[in-house]
């Protein structure tokens, strides 16, 4: 797929030179240079005037989060980028990213005048050098919540989110407050008036707790700075992010069971003991819900379509996490785009094997697996995350991919899950890595899904006819994936930095066999991802 470059000197769409000709011409209100347009309501007609009024007020917040996560993805001034863009088209692709950079294409600049983007986002000074970090003598400089900055004697200093960001800091969590004093469930409101406390201080660890407790409210409200992803320089800073919540009874009561499976599911992983001692906290939950508001770093690029959080190590160990599915998102991205690139890149004979139910149950146990295995080295190198620094995030998506299917499948076995073929998880699975491998290099989600493909190739678990069709081979791609869940619980158990950050750099990349198939994909016109209309207009408050 080609790239669209937009000149702010000259006022010309310029065509770069990998771009495919039907995507630059970005007339198509469906798609925007390979975005799906997708519409996020939900039917709010259970929810009373103050329940609606409090969503309002959590809308507000969000677009709060929004704002700050522009200052640090984008070094810039936003507005004055965003209007010197005069393409309408190219201004919305510019919003999708959150800047210049295409986030699905390895984070190339699509408008003319930017370079790379900078590893480190807008989170440290463009011309820090590596010995000055290191040399920087405050234990707050690897917080997930501060920036750093140069003084006024040009060294570098920390400052914590709660002060760089303050307006904003102030404003957000006024409005949770005033949410709070809505919410007409007791531990809702709670975890609410916790949160603008912990955006005051940035001290998470108590609204983490009070929302493991918040299990029973029909609206949810994920928000604050929590994935690491956008400091691809050290992985050490979290990115603002609101989501909006809206639980799906029916479909929640289903996986309602399987919270309490946890420490089973852990003690039954094929590993050698010493890298499964660690029990998952039995307090974690299972839910479904349609999300009516994306924004931040969430809305960047490629969109979530599960949630498992908290993130906090302490919090694992103490409660567990939540683990949520946003069903709405997910049977988008099912429909639009893995469905059409399954009839282009698998076999005839395995494409009815593609299935939603299974793609359904593929995310949420991936989502299940990010609170197994283990959160601390064995070895006294620290926690995992810690150890293994900018790598983590990519070893880790892939952890929870092969573990998520490798329960799924003993789920099946163990009689507790039914109402299809387990194969069919597997042929689903395998399919997805086309769909989500366009996420690009750049992305950890994308590096872990080449690491998974780069693996179950080596180990023959698929093969691929000359004509480009995909057949999985299923005895071989159930043995891969035990033995690449093996390999990843080694990696992370005993903090291995080297051998995992080497391993990325020679299995992450993507083959010129695949770039074909992707070439294919591309030339079919199907969306990479989604994008959303949405916010308080869409859902009528």
């Amino acid at each position: 797929m080609k790239n669209v470059f937009w000149s702010a000197a000259t006022g010309v769409l310029l065509l770069g030179s990998c771009c495919e000709k039907q995507k630059c011409e970005l007339g198509k209100d469906e798609i925007v240079n390979g975005y799906a347009r997708v519409e996020l309501t939900t039917d709010l007609s259970r929810f009373n005037g103050q329940d609606r009024k409090m969503m309002a007020f959590l809308c507000d917040a969000a677009e709060v989060m929004d704002r700050i996560y522009w200052k640090e993805a984008f070094p810039g001034d936003k507005d004055a980028f965003l209007d010197a863009i005069k393409d309408e088209n190219v201004r919305k692709f510019a919003r999708i990213n959150y800047g210049p950079w295409d986030r699905l294409d390895g984070n190339v600049p699509f408008v003319d005048g930017y370079g790379q983007k900078p590893l480190g986002a807008n989170y440290y000074p463009a011309d820090m050098t590596a010995e000055e970090f290191d040399r920087l003598q405050d234990p707050a400089k690897t917080s997930l919540y501060t920036m750093i900055r140069r003084g006024e004697d040009g060294g570098l200093k920390v400052i914590w989110f709660h002060e760089y960001f303050k307006e904003e800091i102030t404003q957000a969590a006024a409005l949770l407050d005033s949410a709070a004093a809505l919410a007409s469930d007791k531990d809702f409101g709670r975890y609410l008036r916790l949160r603008a406390a912990a955006l005051r201080s940035d001290d998470y660890l108590e609204s983490d707790m009070a929302w493991m407790d918040a299990k029973t409210s029909d609206i949810d409200f994920v928000v604050g700075p929590i994935e690491n992803y956008e400091d691809a320089l050290y992985g050490y800073k979290a990115a603002h992010e609101s989501f909006l919540l809206v639980k799906d009874p029916r479909w929640s009561a289903k996986l309602a069971k399987f919270a309490d499976m946890l420490p089973m599911l852990q003690r039954e992983l094929p590993v050698e003991e010493k890298y499964k001692r660690e029990m998952p906290g039995t307090d974690s939950d299972l839910n479904v819900y349609d999300v009516v508001l994306y924004r931040g770093d969430c809305n960047a690029g490629g969109k979530t379509i599960a949630i498992n959080l908290p993130n906090d190590e302490r919090v694992h160990i103490r409660k567990g996490t939540r683990k949520l599915q946003l069903k709405n998102a997910m049977k988008a991205k099912f429909d639009k785009i893995l469905v059409p690139i399954s009839d282009i890149v698998m076999d005839a004979g395995q494409q009815k094997m593609i299935d939603f139910d299974c793609f359904f149950e593929n995310v949420t146990f991936h989502e299940v697996a990010h609170g197994l295995g283990v959160k601390n080295t064995i070895n006294g190198k620290g926690t995992c995350r810690a150890a293994l620094k900018e790598t983590y995030a990519a070893i880790e998506e892939a952890k929870a991919d092969i573990m998520g299917l490798y329960m799924v499948d003993q789920l099946y076995q163990k009689g507790e899950m039914s109402g299809s073929d387990v194969d069919k998880n597997y042929v689903t699975f395998f399919a997805g890595i086309f769909r989500s491998v366009r996420f690009g290099a750049a992305s950890a989600h994308g590096q872990a899904n080449m690491l998974c493909f780069n693996f179950m190739k080596e180990h023959g678990a698929f093969t691929r006819s000359q004509d480009g069709r995909y057949t999985v081979n299923l005895p071989q791609m159930k043995e891969a994936v035990k033995a690449l869940m093996a390999r990843i619980l080694q990696c992370q158990a005993e903090g291995d930095y080297e051998g995992v950050r080497a391993w990325i750099a020679e299995k992450s990349v993507i083959s010129d066999e695949l770039r074909q198939d992707l070439d294919r994909i591309a030339e079919a016109d199907i969306a990479k991802d989604i994008y959303f209309v949405q916010g308080k207009s869409v859902l009528g408050l």
